[in-house]
């Protein structure tokens, strides 16, 4: 067997297995946010179809305002995360970019900061949206009319609760690398 194969210590192999959790968390985080973008085509359909139905039977369909309801809500969750990724929150951008320019480590820190903030209270909605899935899944609540077209409500809540959970981990994410950065610029200082 050749010197190399001995060695148990290999440097690369903790980084290769770091790279495929962030590929893995990464392709959780874009899969949501593909299946937000999927509902909101369903959302369109359904509105479209509303409109017709309104104008050719003189009536809307049944579950189209509750339904949308619970869509729209749930599209935002679901695509939450990306949005935290990408960087495009509302901010004070101008401020931010000047400071990270001109103190790079203070802007690690306050972005640090900023997304401590945004994941304890991305966190609490989840929280709070425990209880809301654990209600409607004991009750059996629904929307619709009984008898005409009916929905269980909990899987929307269900995927409201995950995607509000995978954006409170995705703050976190971006904190931790926020004070990688901040730390680096410290060493270099």
């Amino acid at each position: 067997m050749p010197a190399d194969h001995e060695n148990t210590h290999d440097p690369v192999r903790p980084q290769r297995k770091g790279a495929a959790v962030s590929r893995a968390w990464q392709w959780l985080v874009e899969g949501f946010a593909a299946l937000g973008t999927v509902l909101i085509g369903v959302l369109m359909v359904i509105i479209c179809a509303d409109i017709v139905a309104r104008n050719l039977l003189g009536a809307s369909l049944p579950l189209v305002s509750e339904l949308g309801a619970l869509l729209l809500v749930m599209i935002v969750s679901l695509q939450l995360a990306t949005t935290i990724r990408a960087e495009r929150l509302a901010r004070t951008d101008l401020f931010f970019v000047g400071l990270k320019a001109s103190r790079p480590r203070i802007a690690a820190l306050l972005s640090a900061f900023f997304n401590l903030v945004g994941a304890i209270i991305i966190g609490l909605i989840a929280y709070a949206s425990i209880r809301i899935l654990g209600k409607d899944w004991a009750s059996g609540d629904y929307i619709g009319i009984i008898g005409i077209a009916t929905l269980p409500t909990w899987p929307f809540r269900a995927l409201i609760l995950a995607g509000m959970t995978i954006a409170a981990l995705e703050f976190i994410v971006r904190m931790i690398s926020d004070l990688r950065i901040a730390a680096t610029q410290e060493a270099r200082s």
